[in-house]
């Protein structure tokens, strides 16, 4: 999986391209960082594949925004990874924007 991270200030934008599997999850966890971010955004127009522990390192986002009051979307899901958020219960957690 390619993990593309900005930050610009208090928001951070990761663009994930490939497959959220067990090895990129523990990838993409190492650069989360969320103690100042106000706002960050997942971009999965090239995300072909979410595992469990994708889904488990997008709550532990999620809950980590909550505590921070800040904001968390999810944009750009193909039909395969919305049928897992609905499936999961993650379509009633996440914010999910698709343009």
């Amino acid at each position: 999986m390619i993990i593309n991270k900005t930050r610009d200030g208090n928001k951070l934008y990761f663009r994930l391209e490939g497959r959220l599997d067990t090895t990129a999850a523990a990838k993409l966890e190492k650069t989360l960082l969320l103690d100042d971010i106000e706002e960050v955004t997942f971009d999965f127009r090239e995300l072909q594949y979410l595992s469990s522990s994708g889904l488990r390192i997008l709550l532990k986002a999620q809950k980590k925004m909550n505590s921070n009051k800040g904001k968390m979307i999810v944009e750009n899901v193909n039909d395969i990874i919305m049928e897992v958020f609905e499936t999961t219960g993650f379509s009633n957690i996440l914010t999910i924007k698709n343009t």
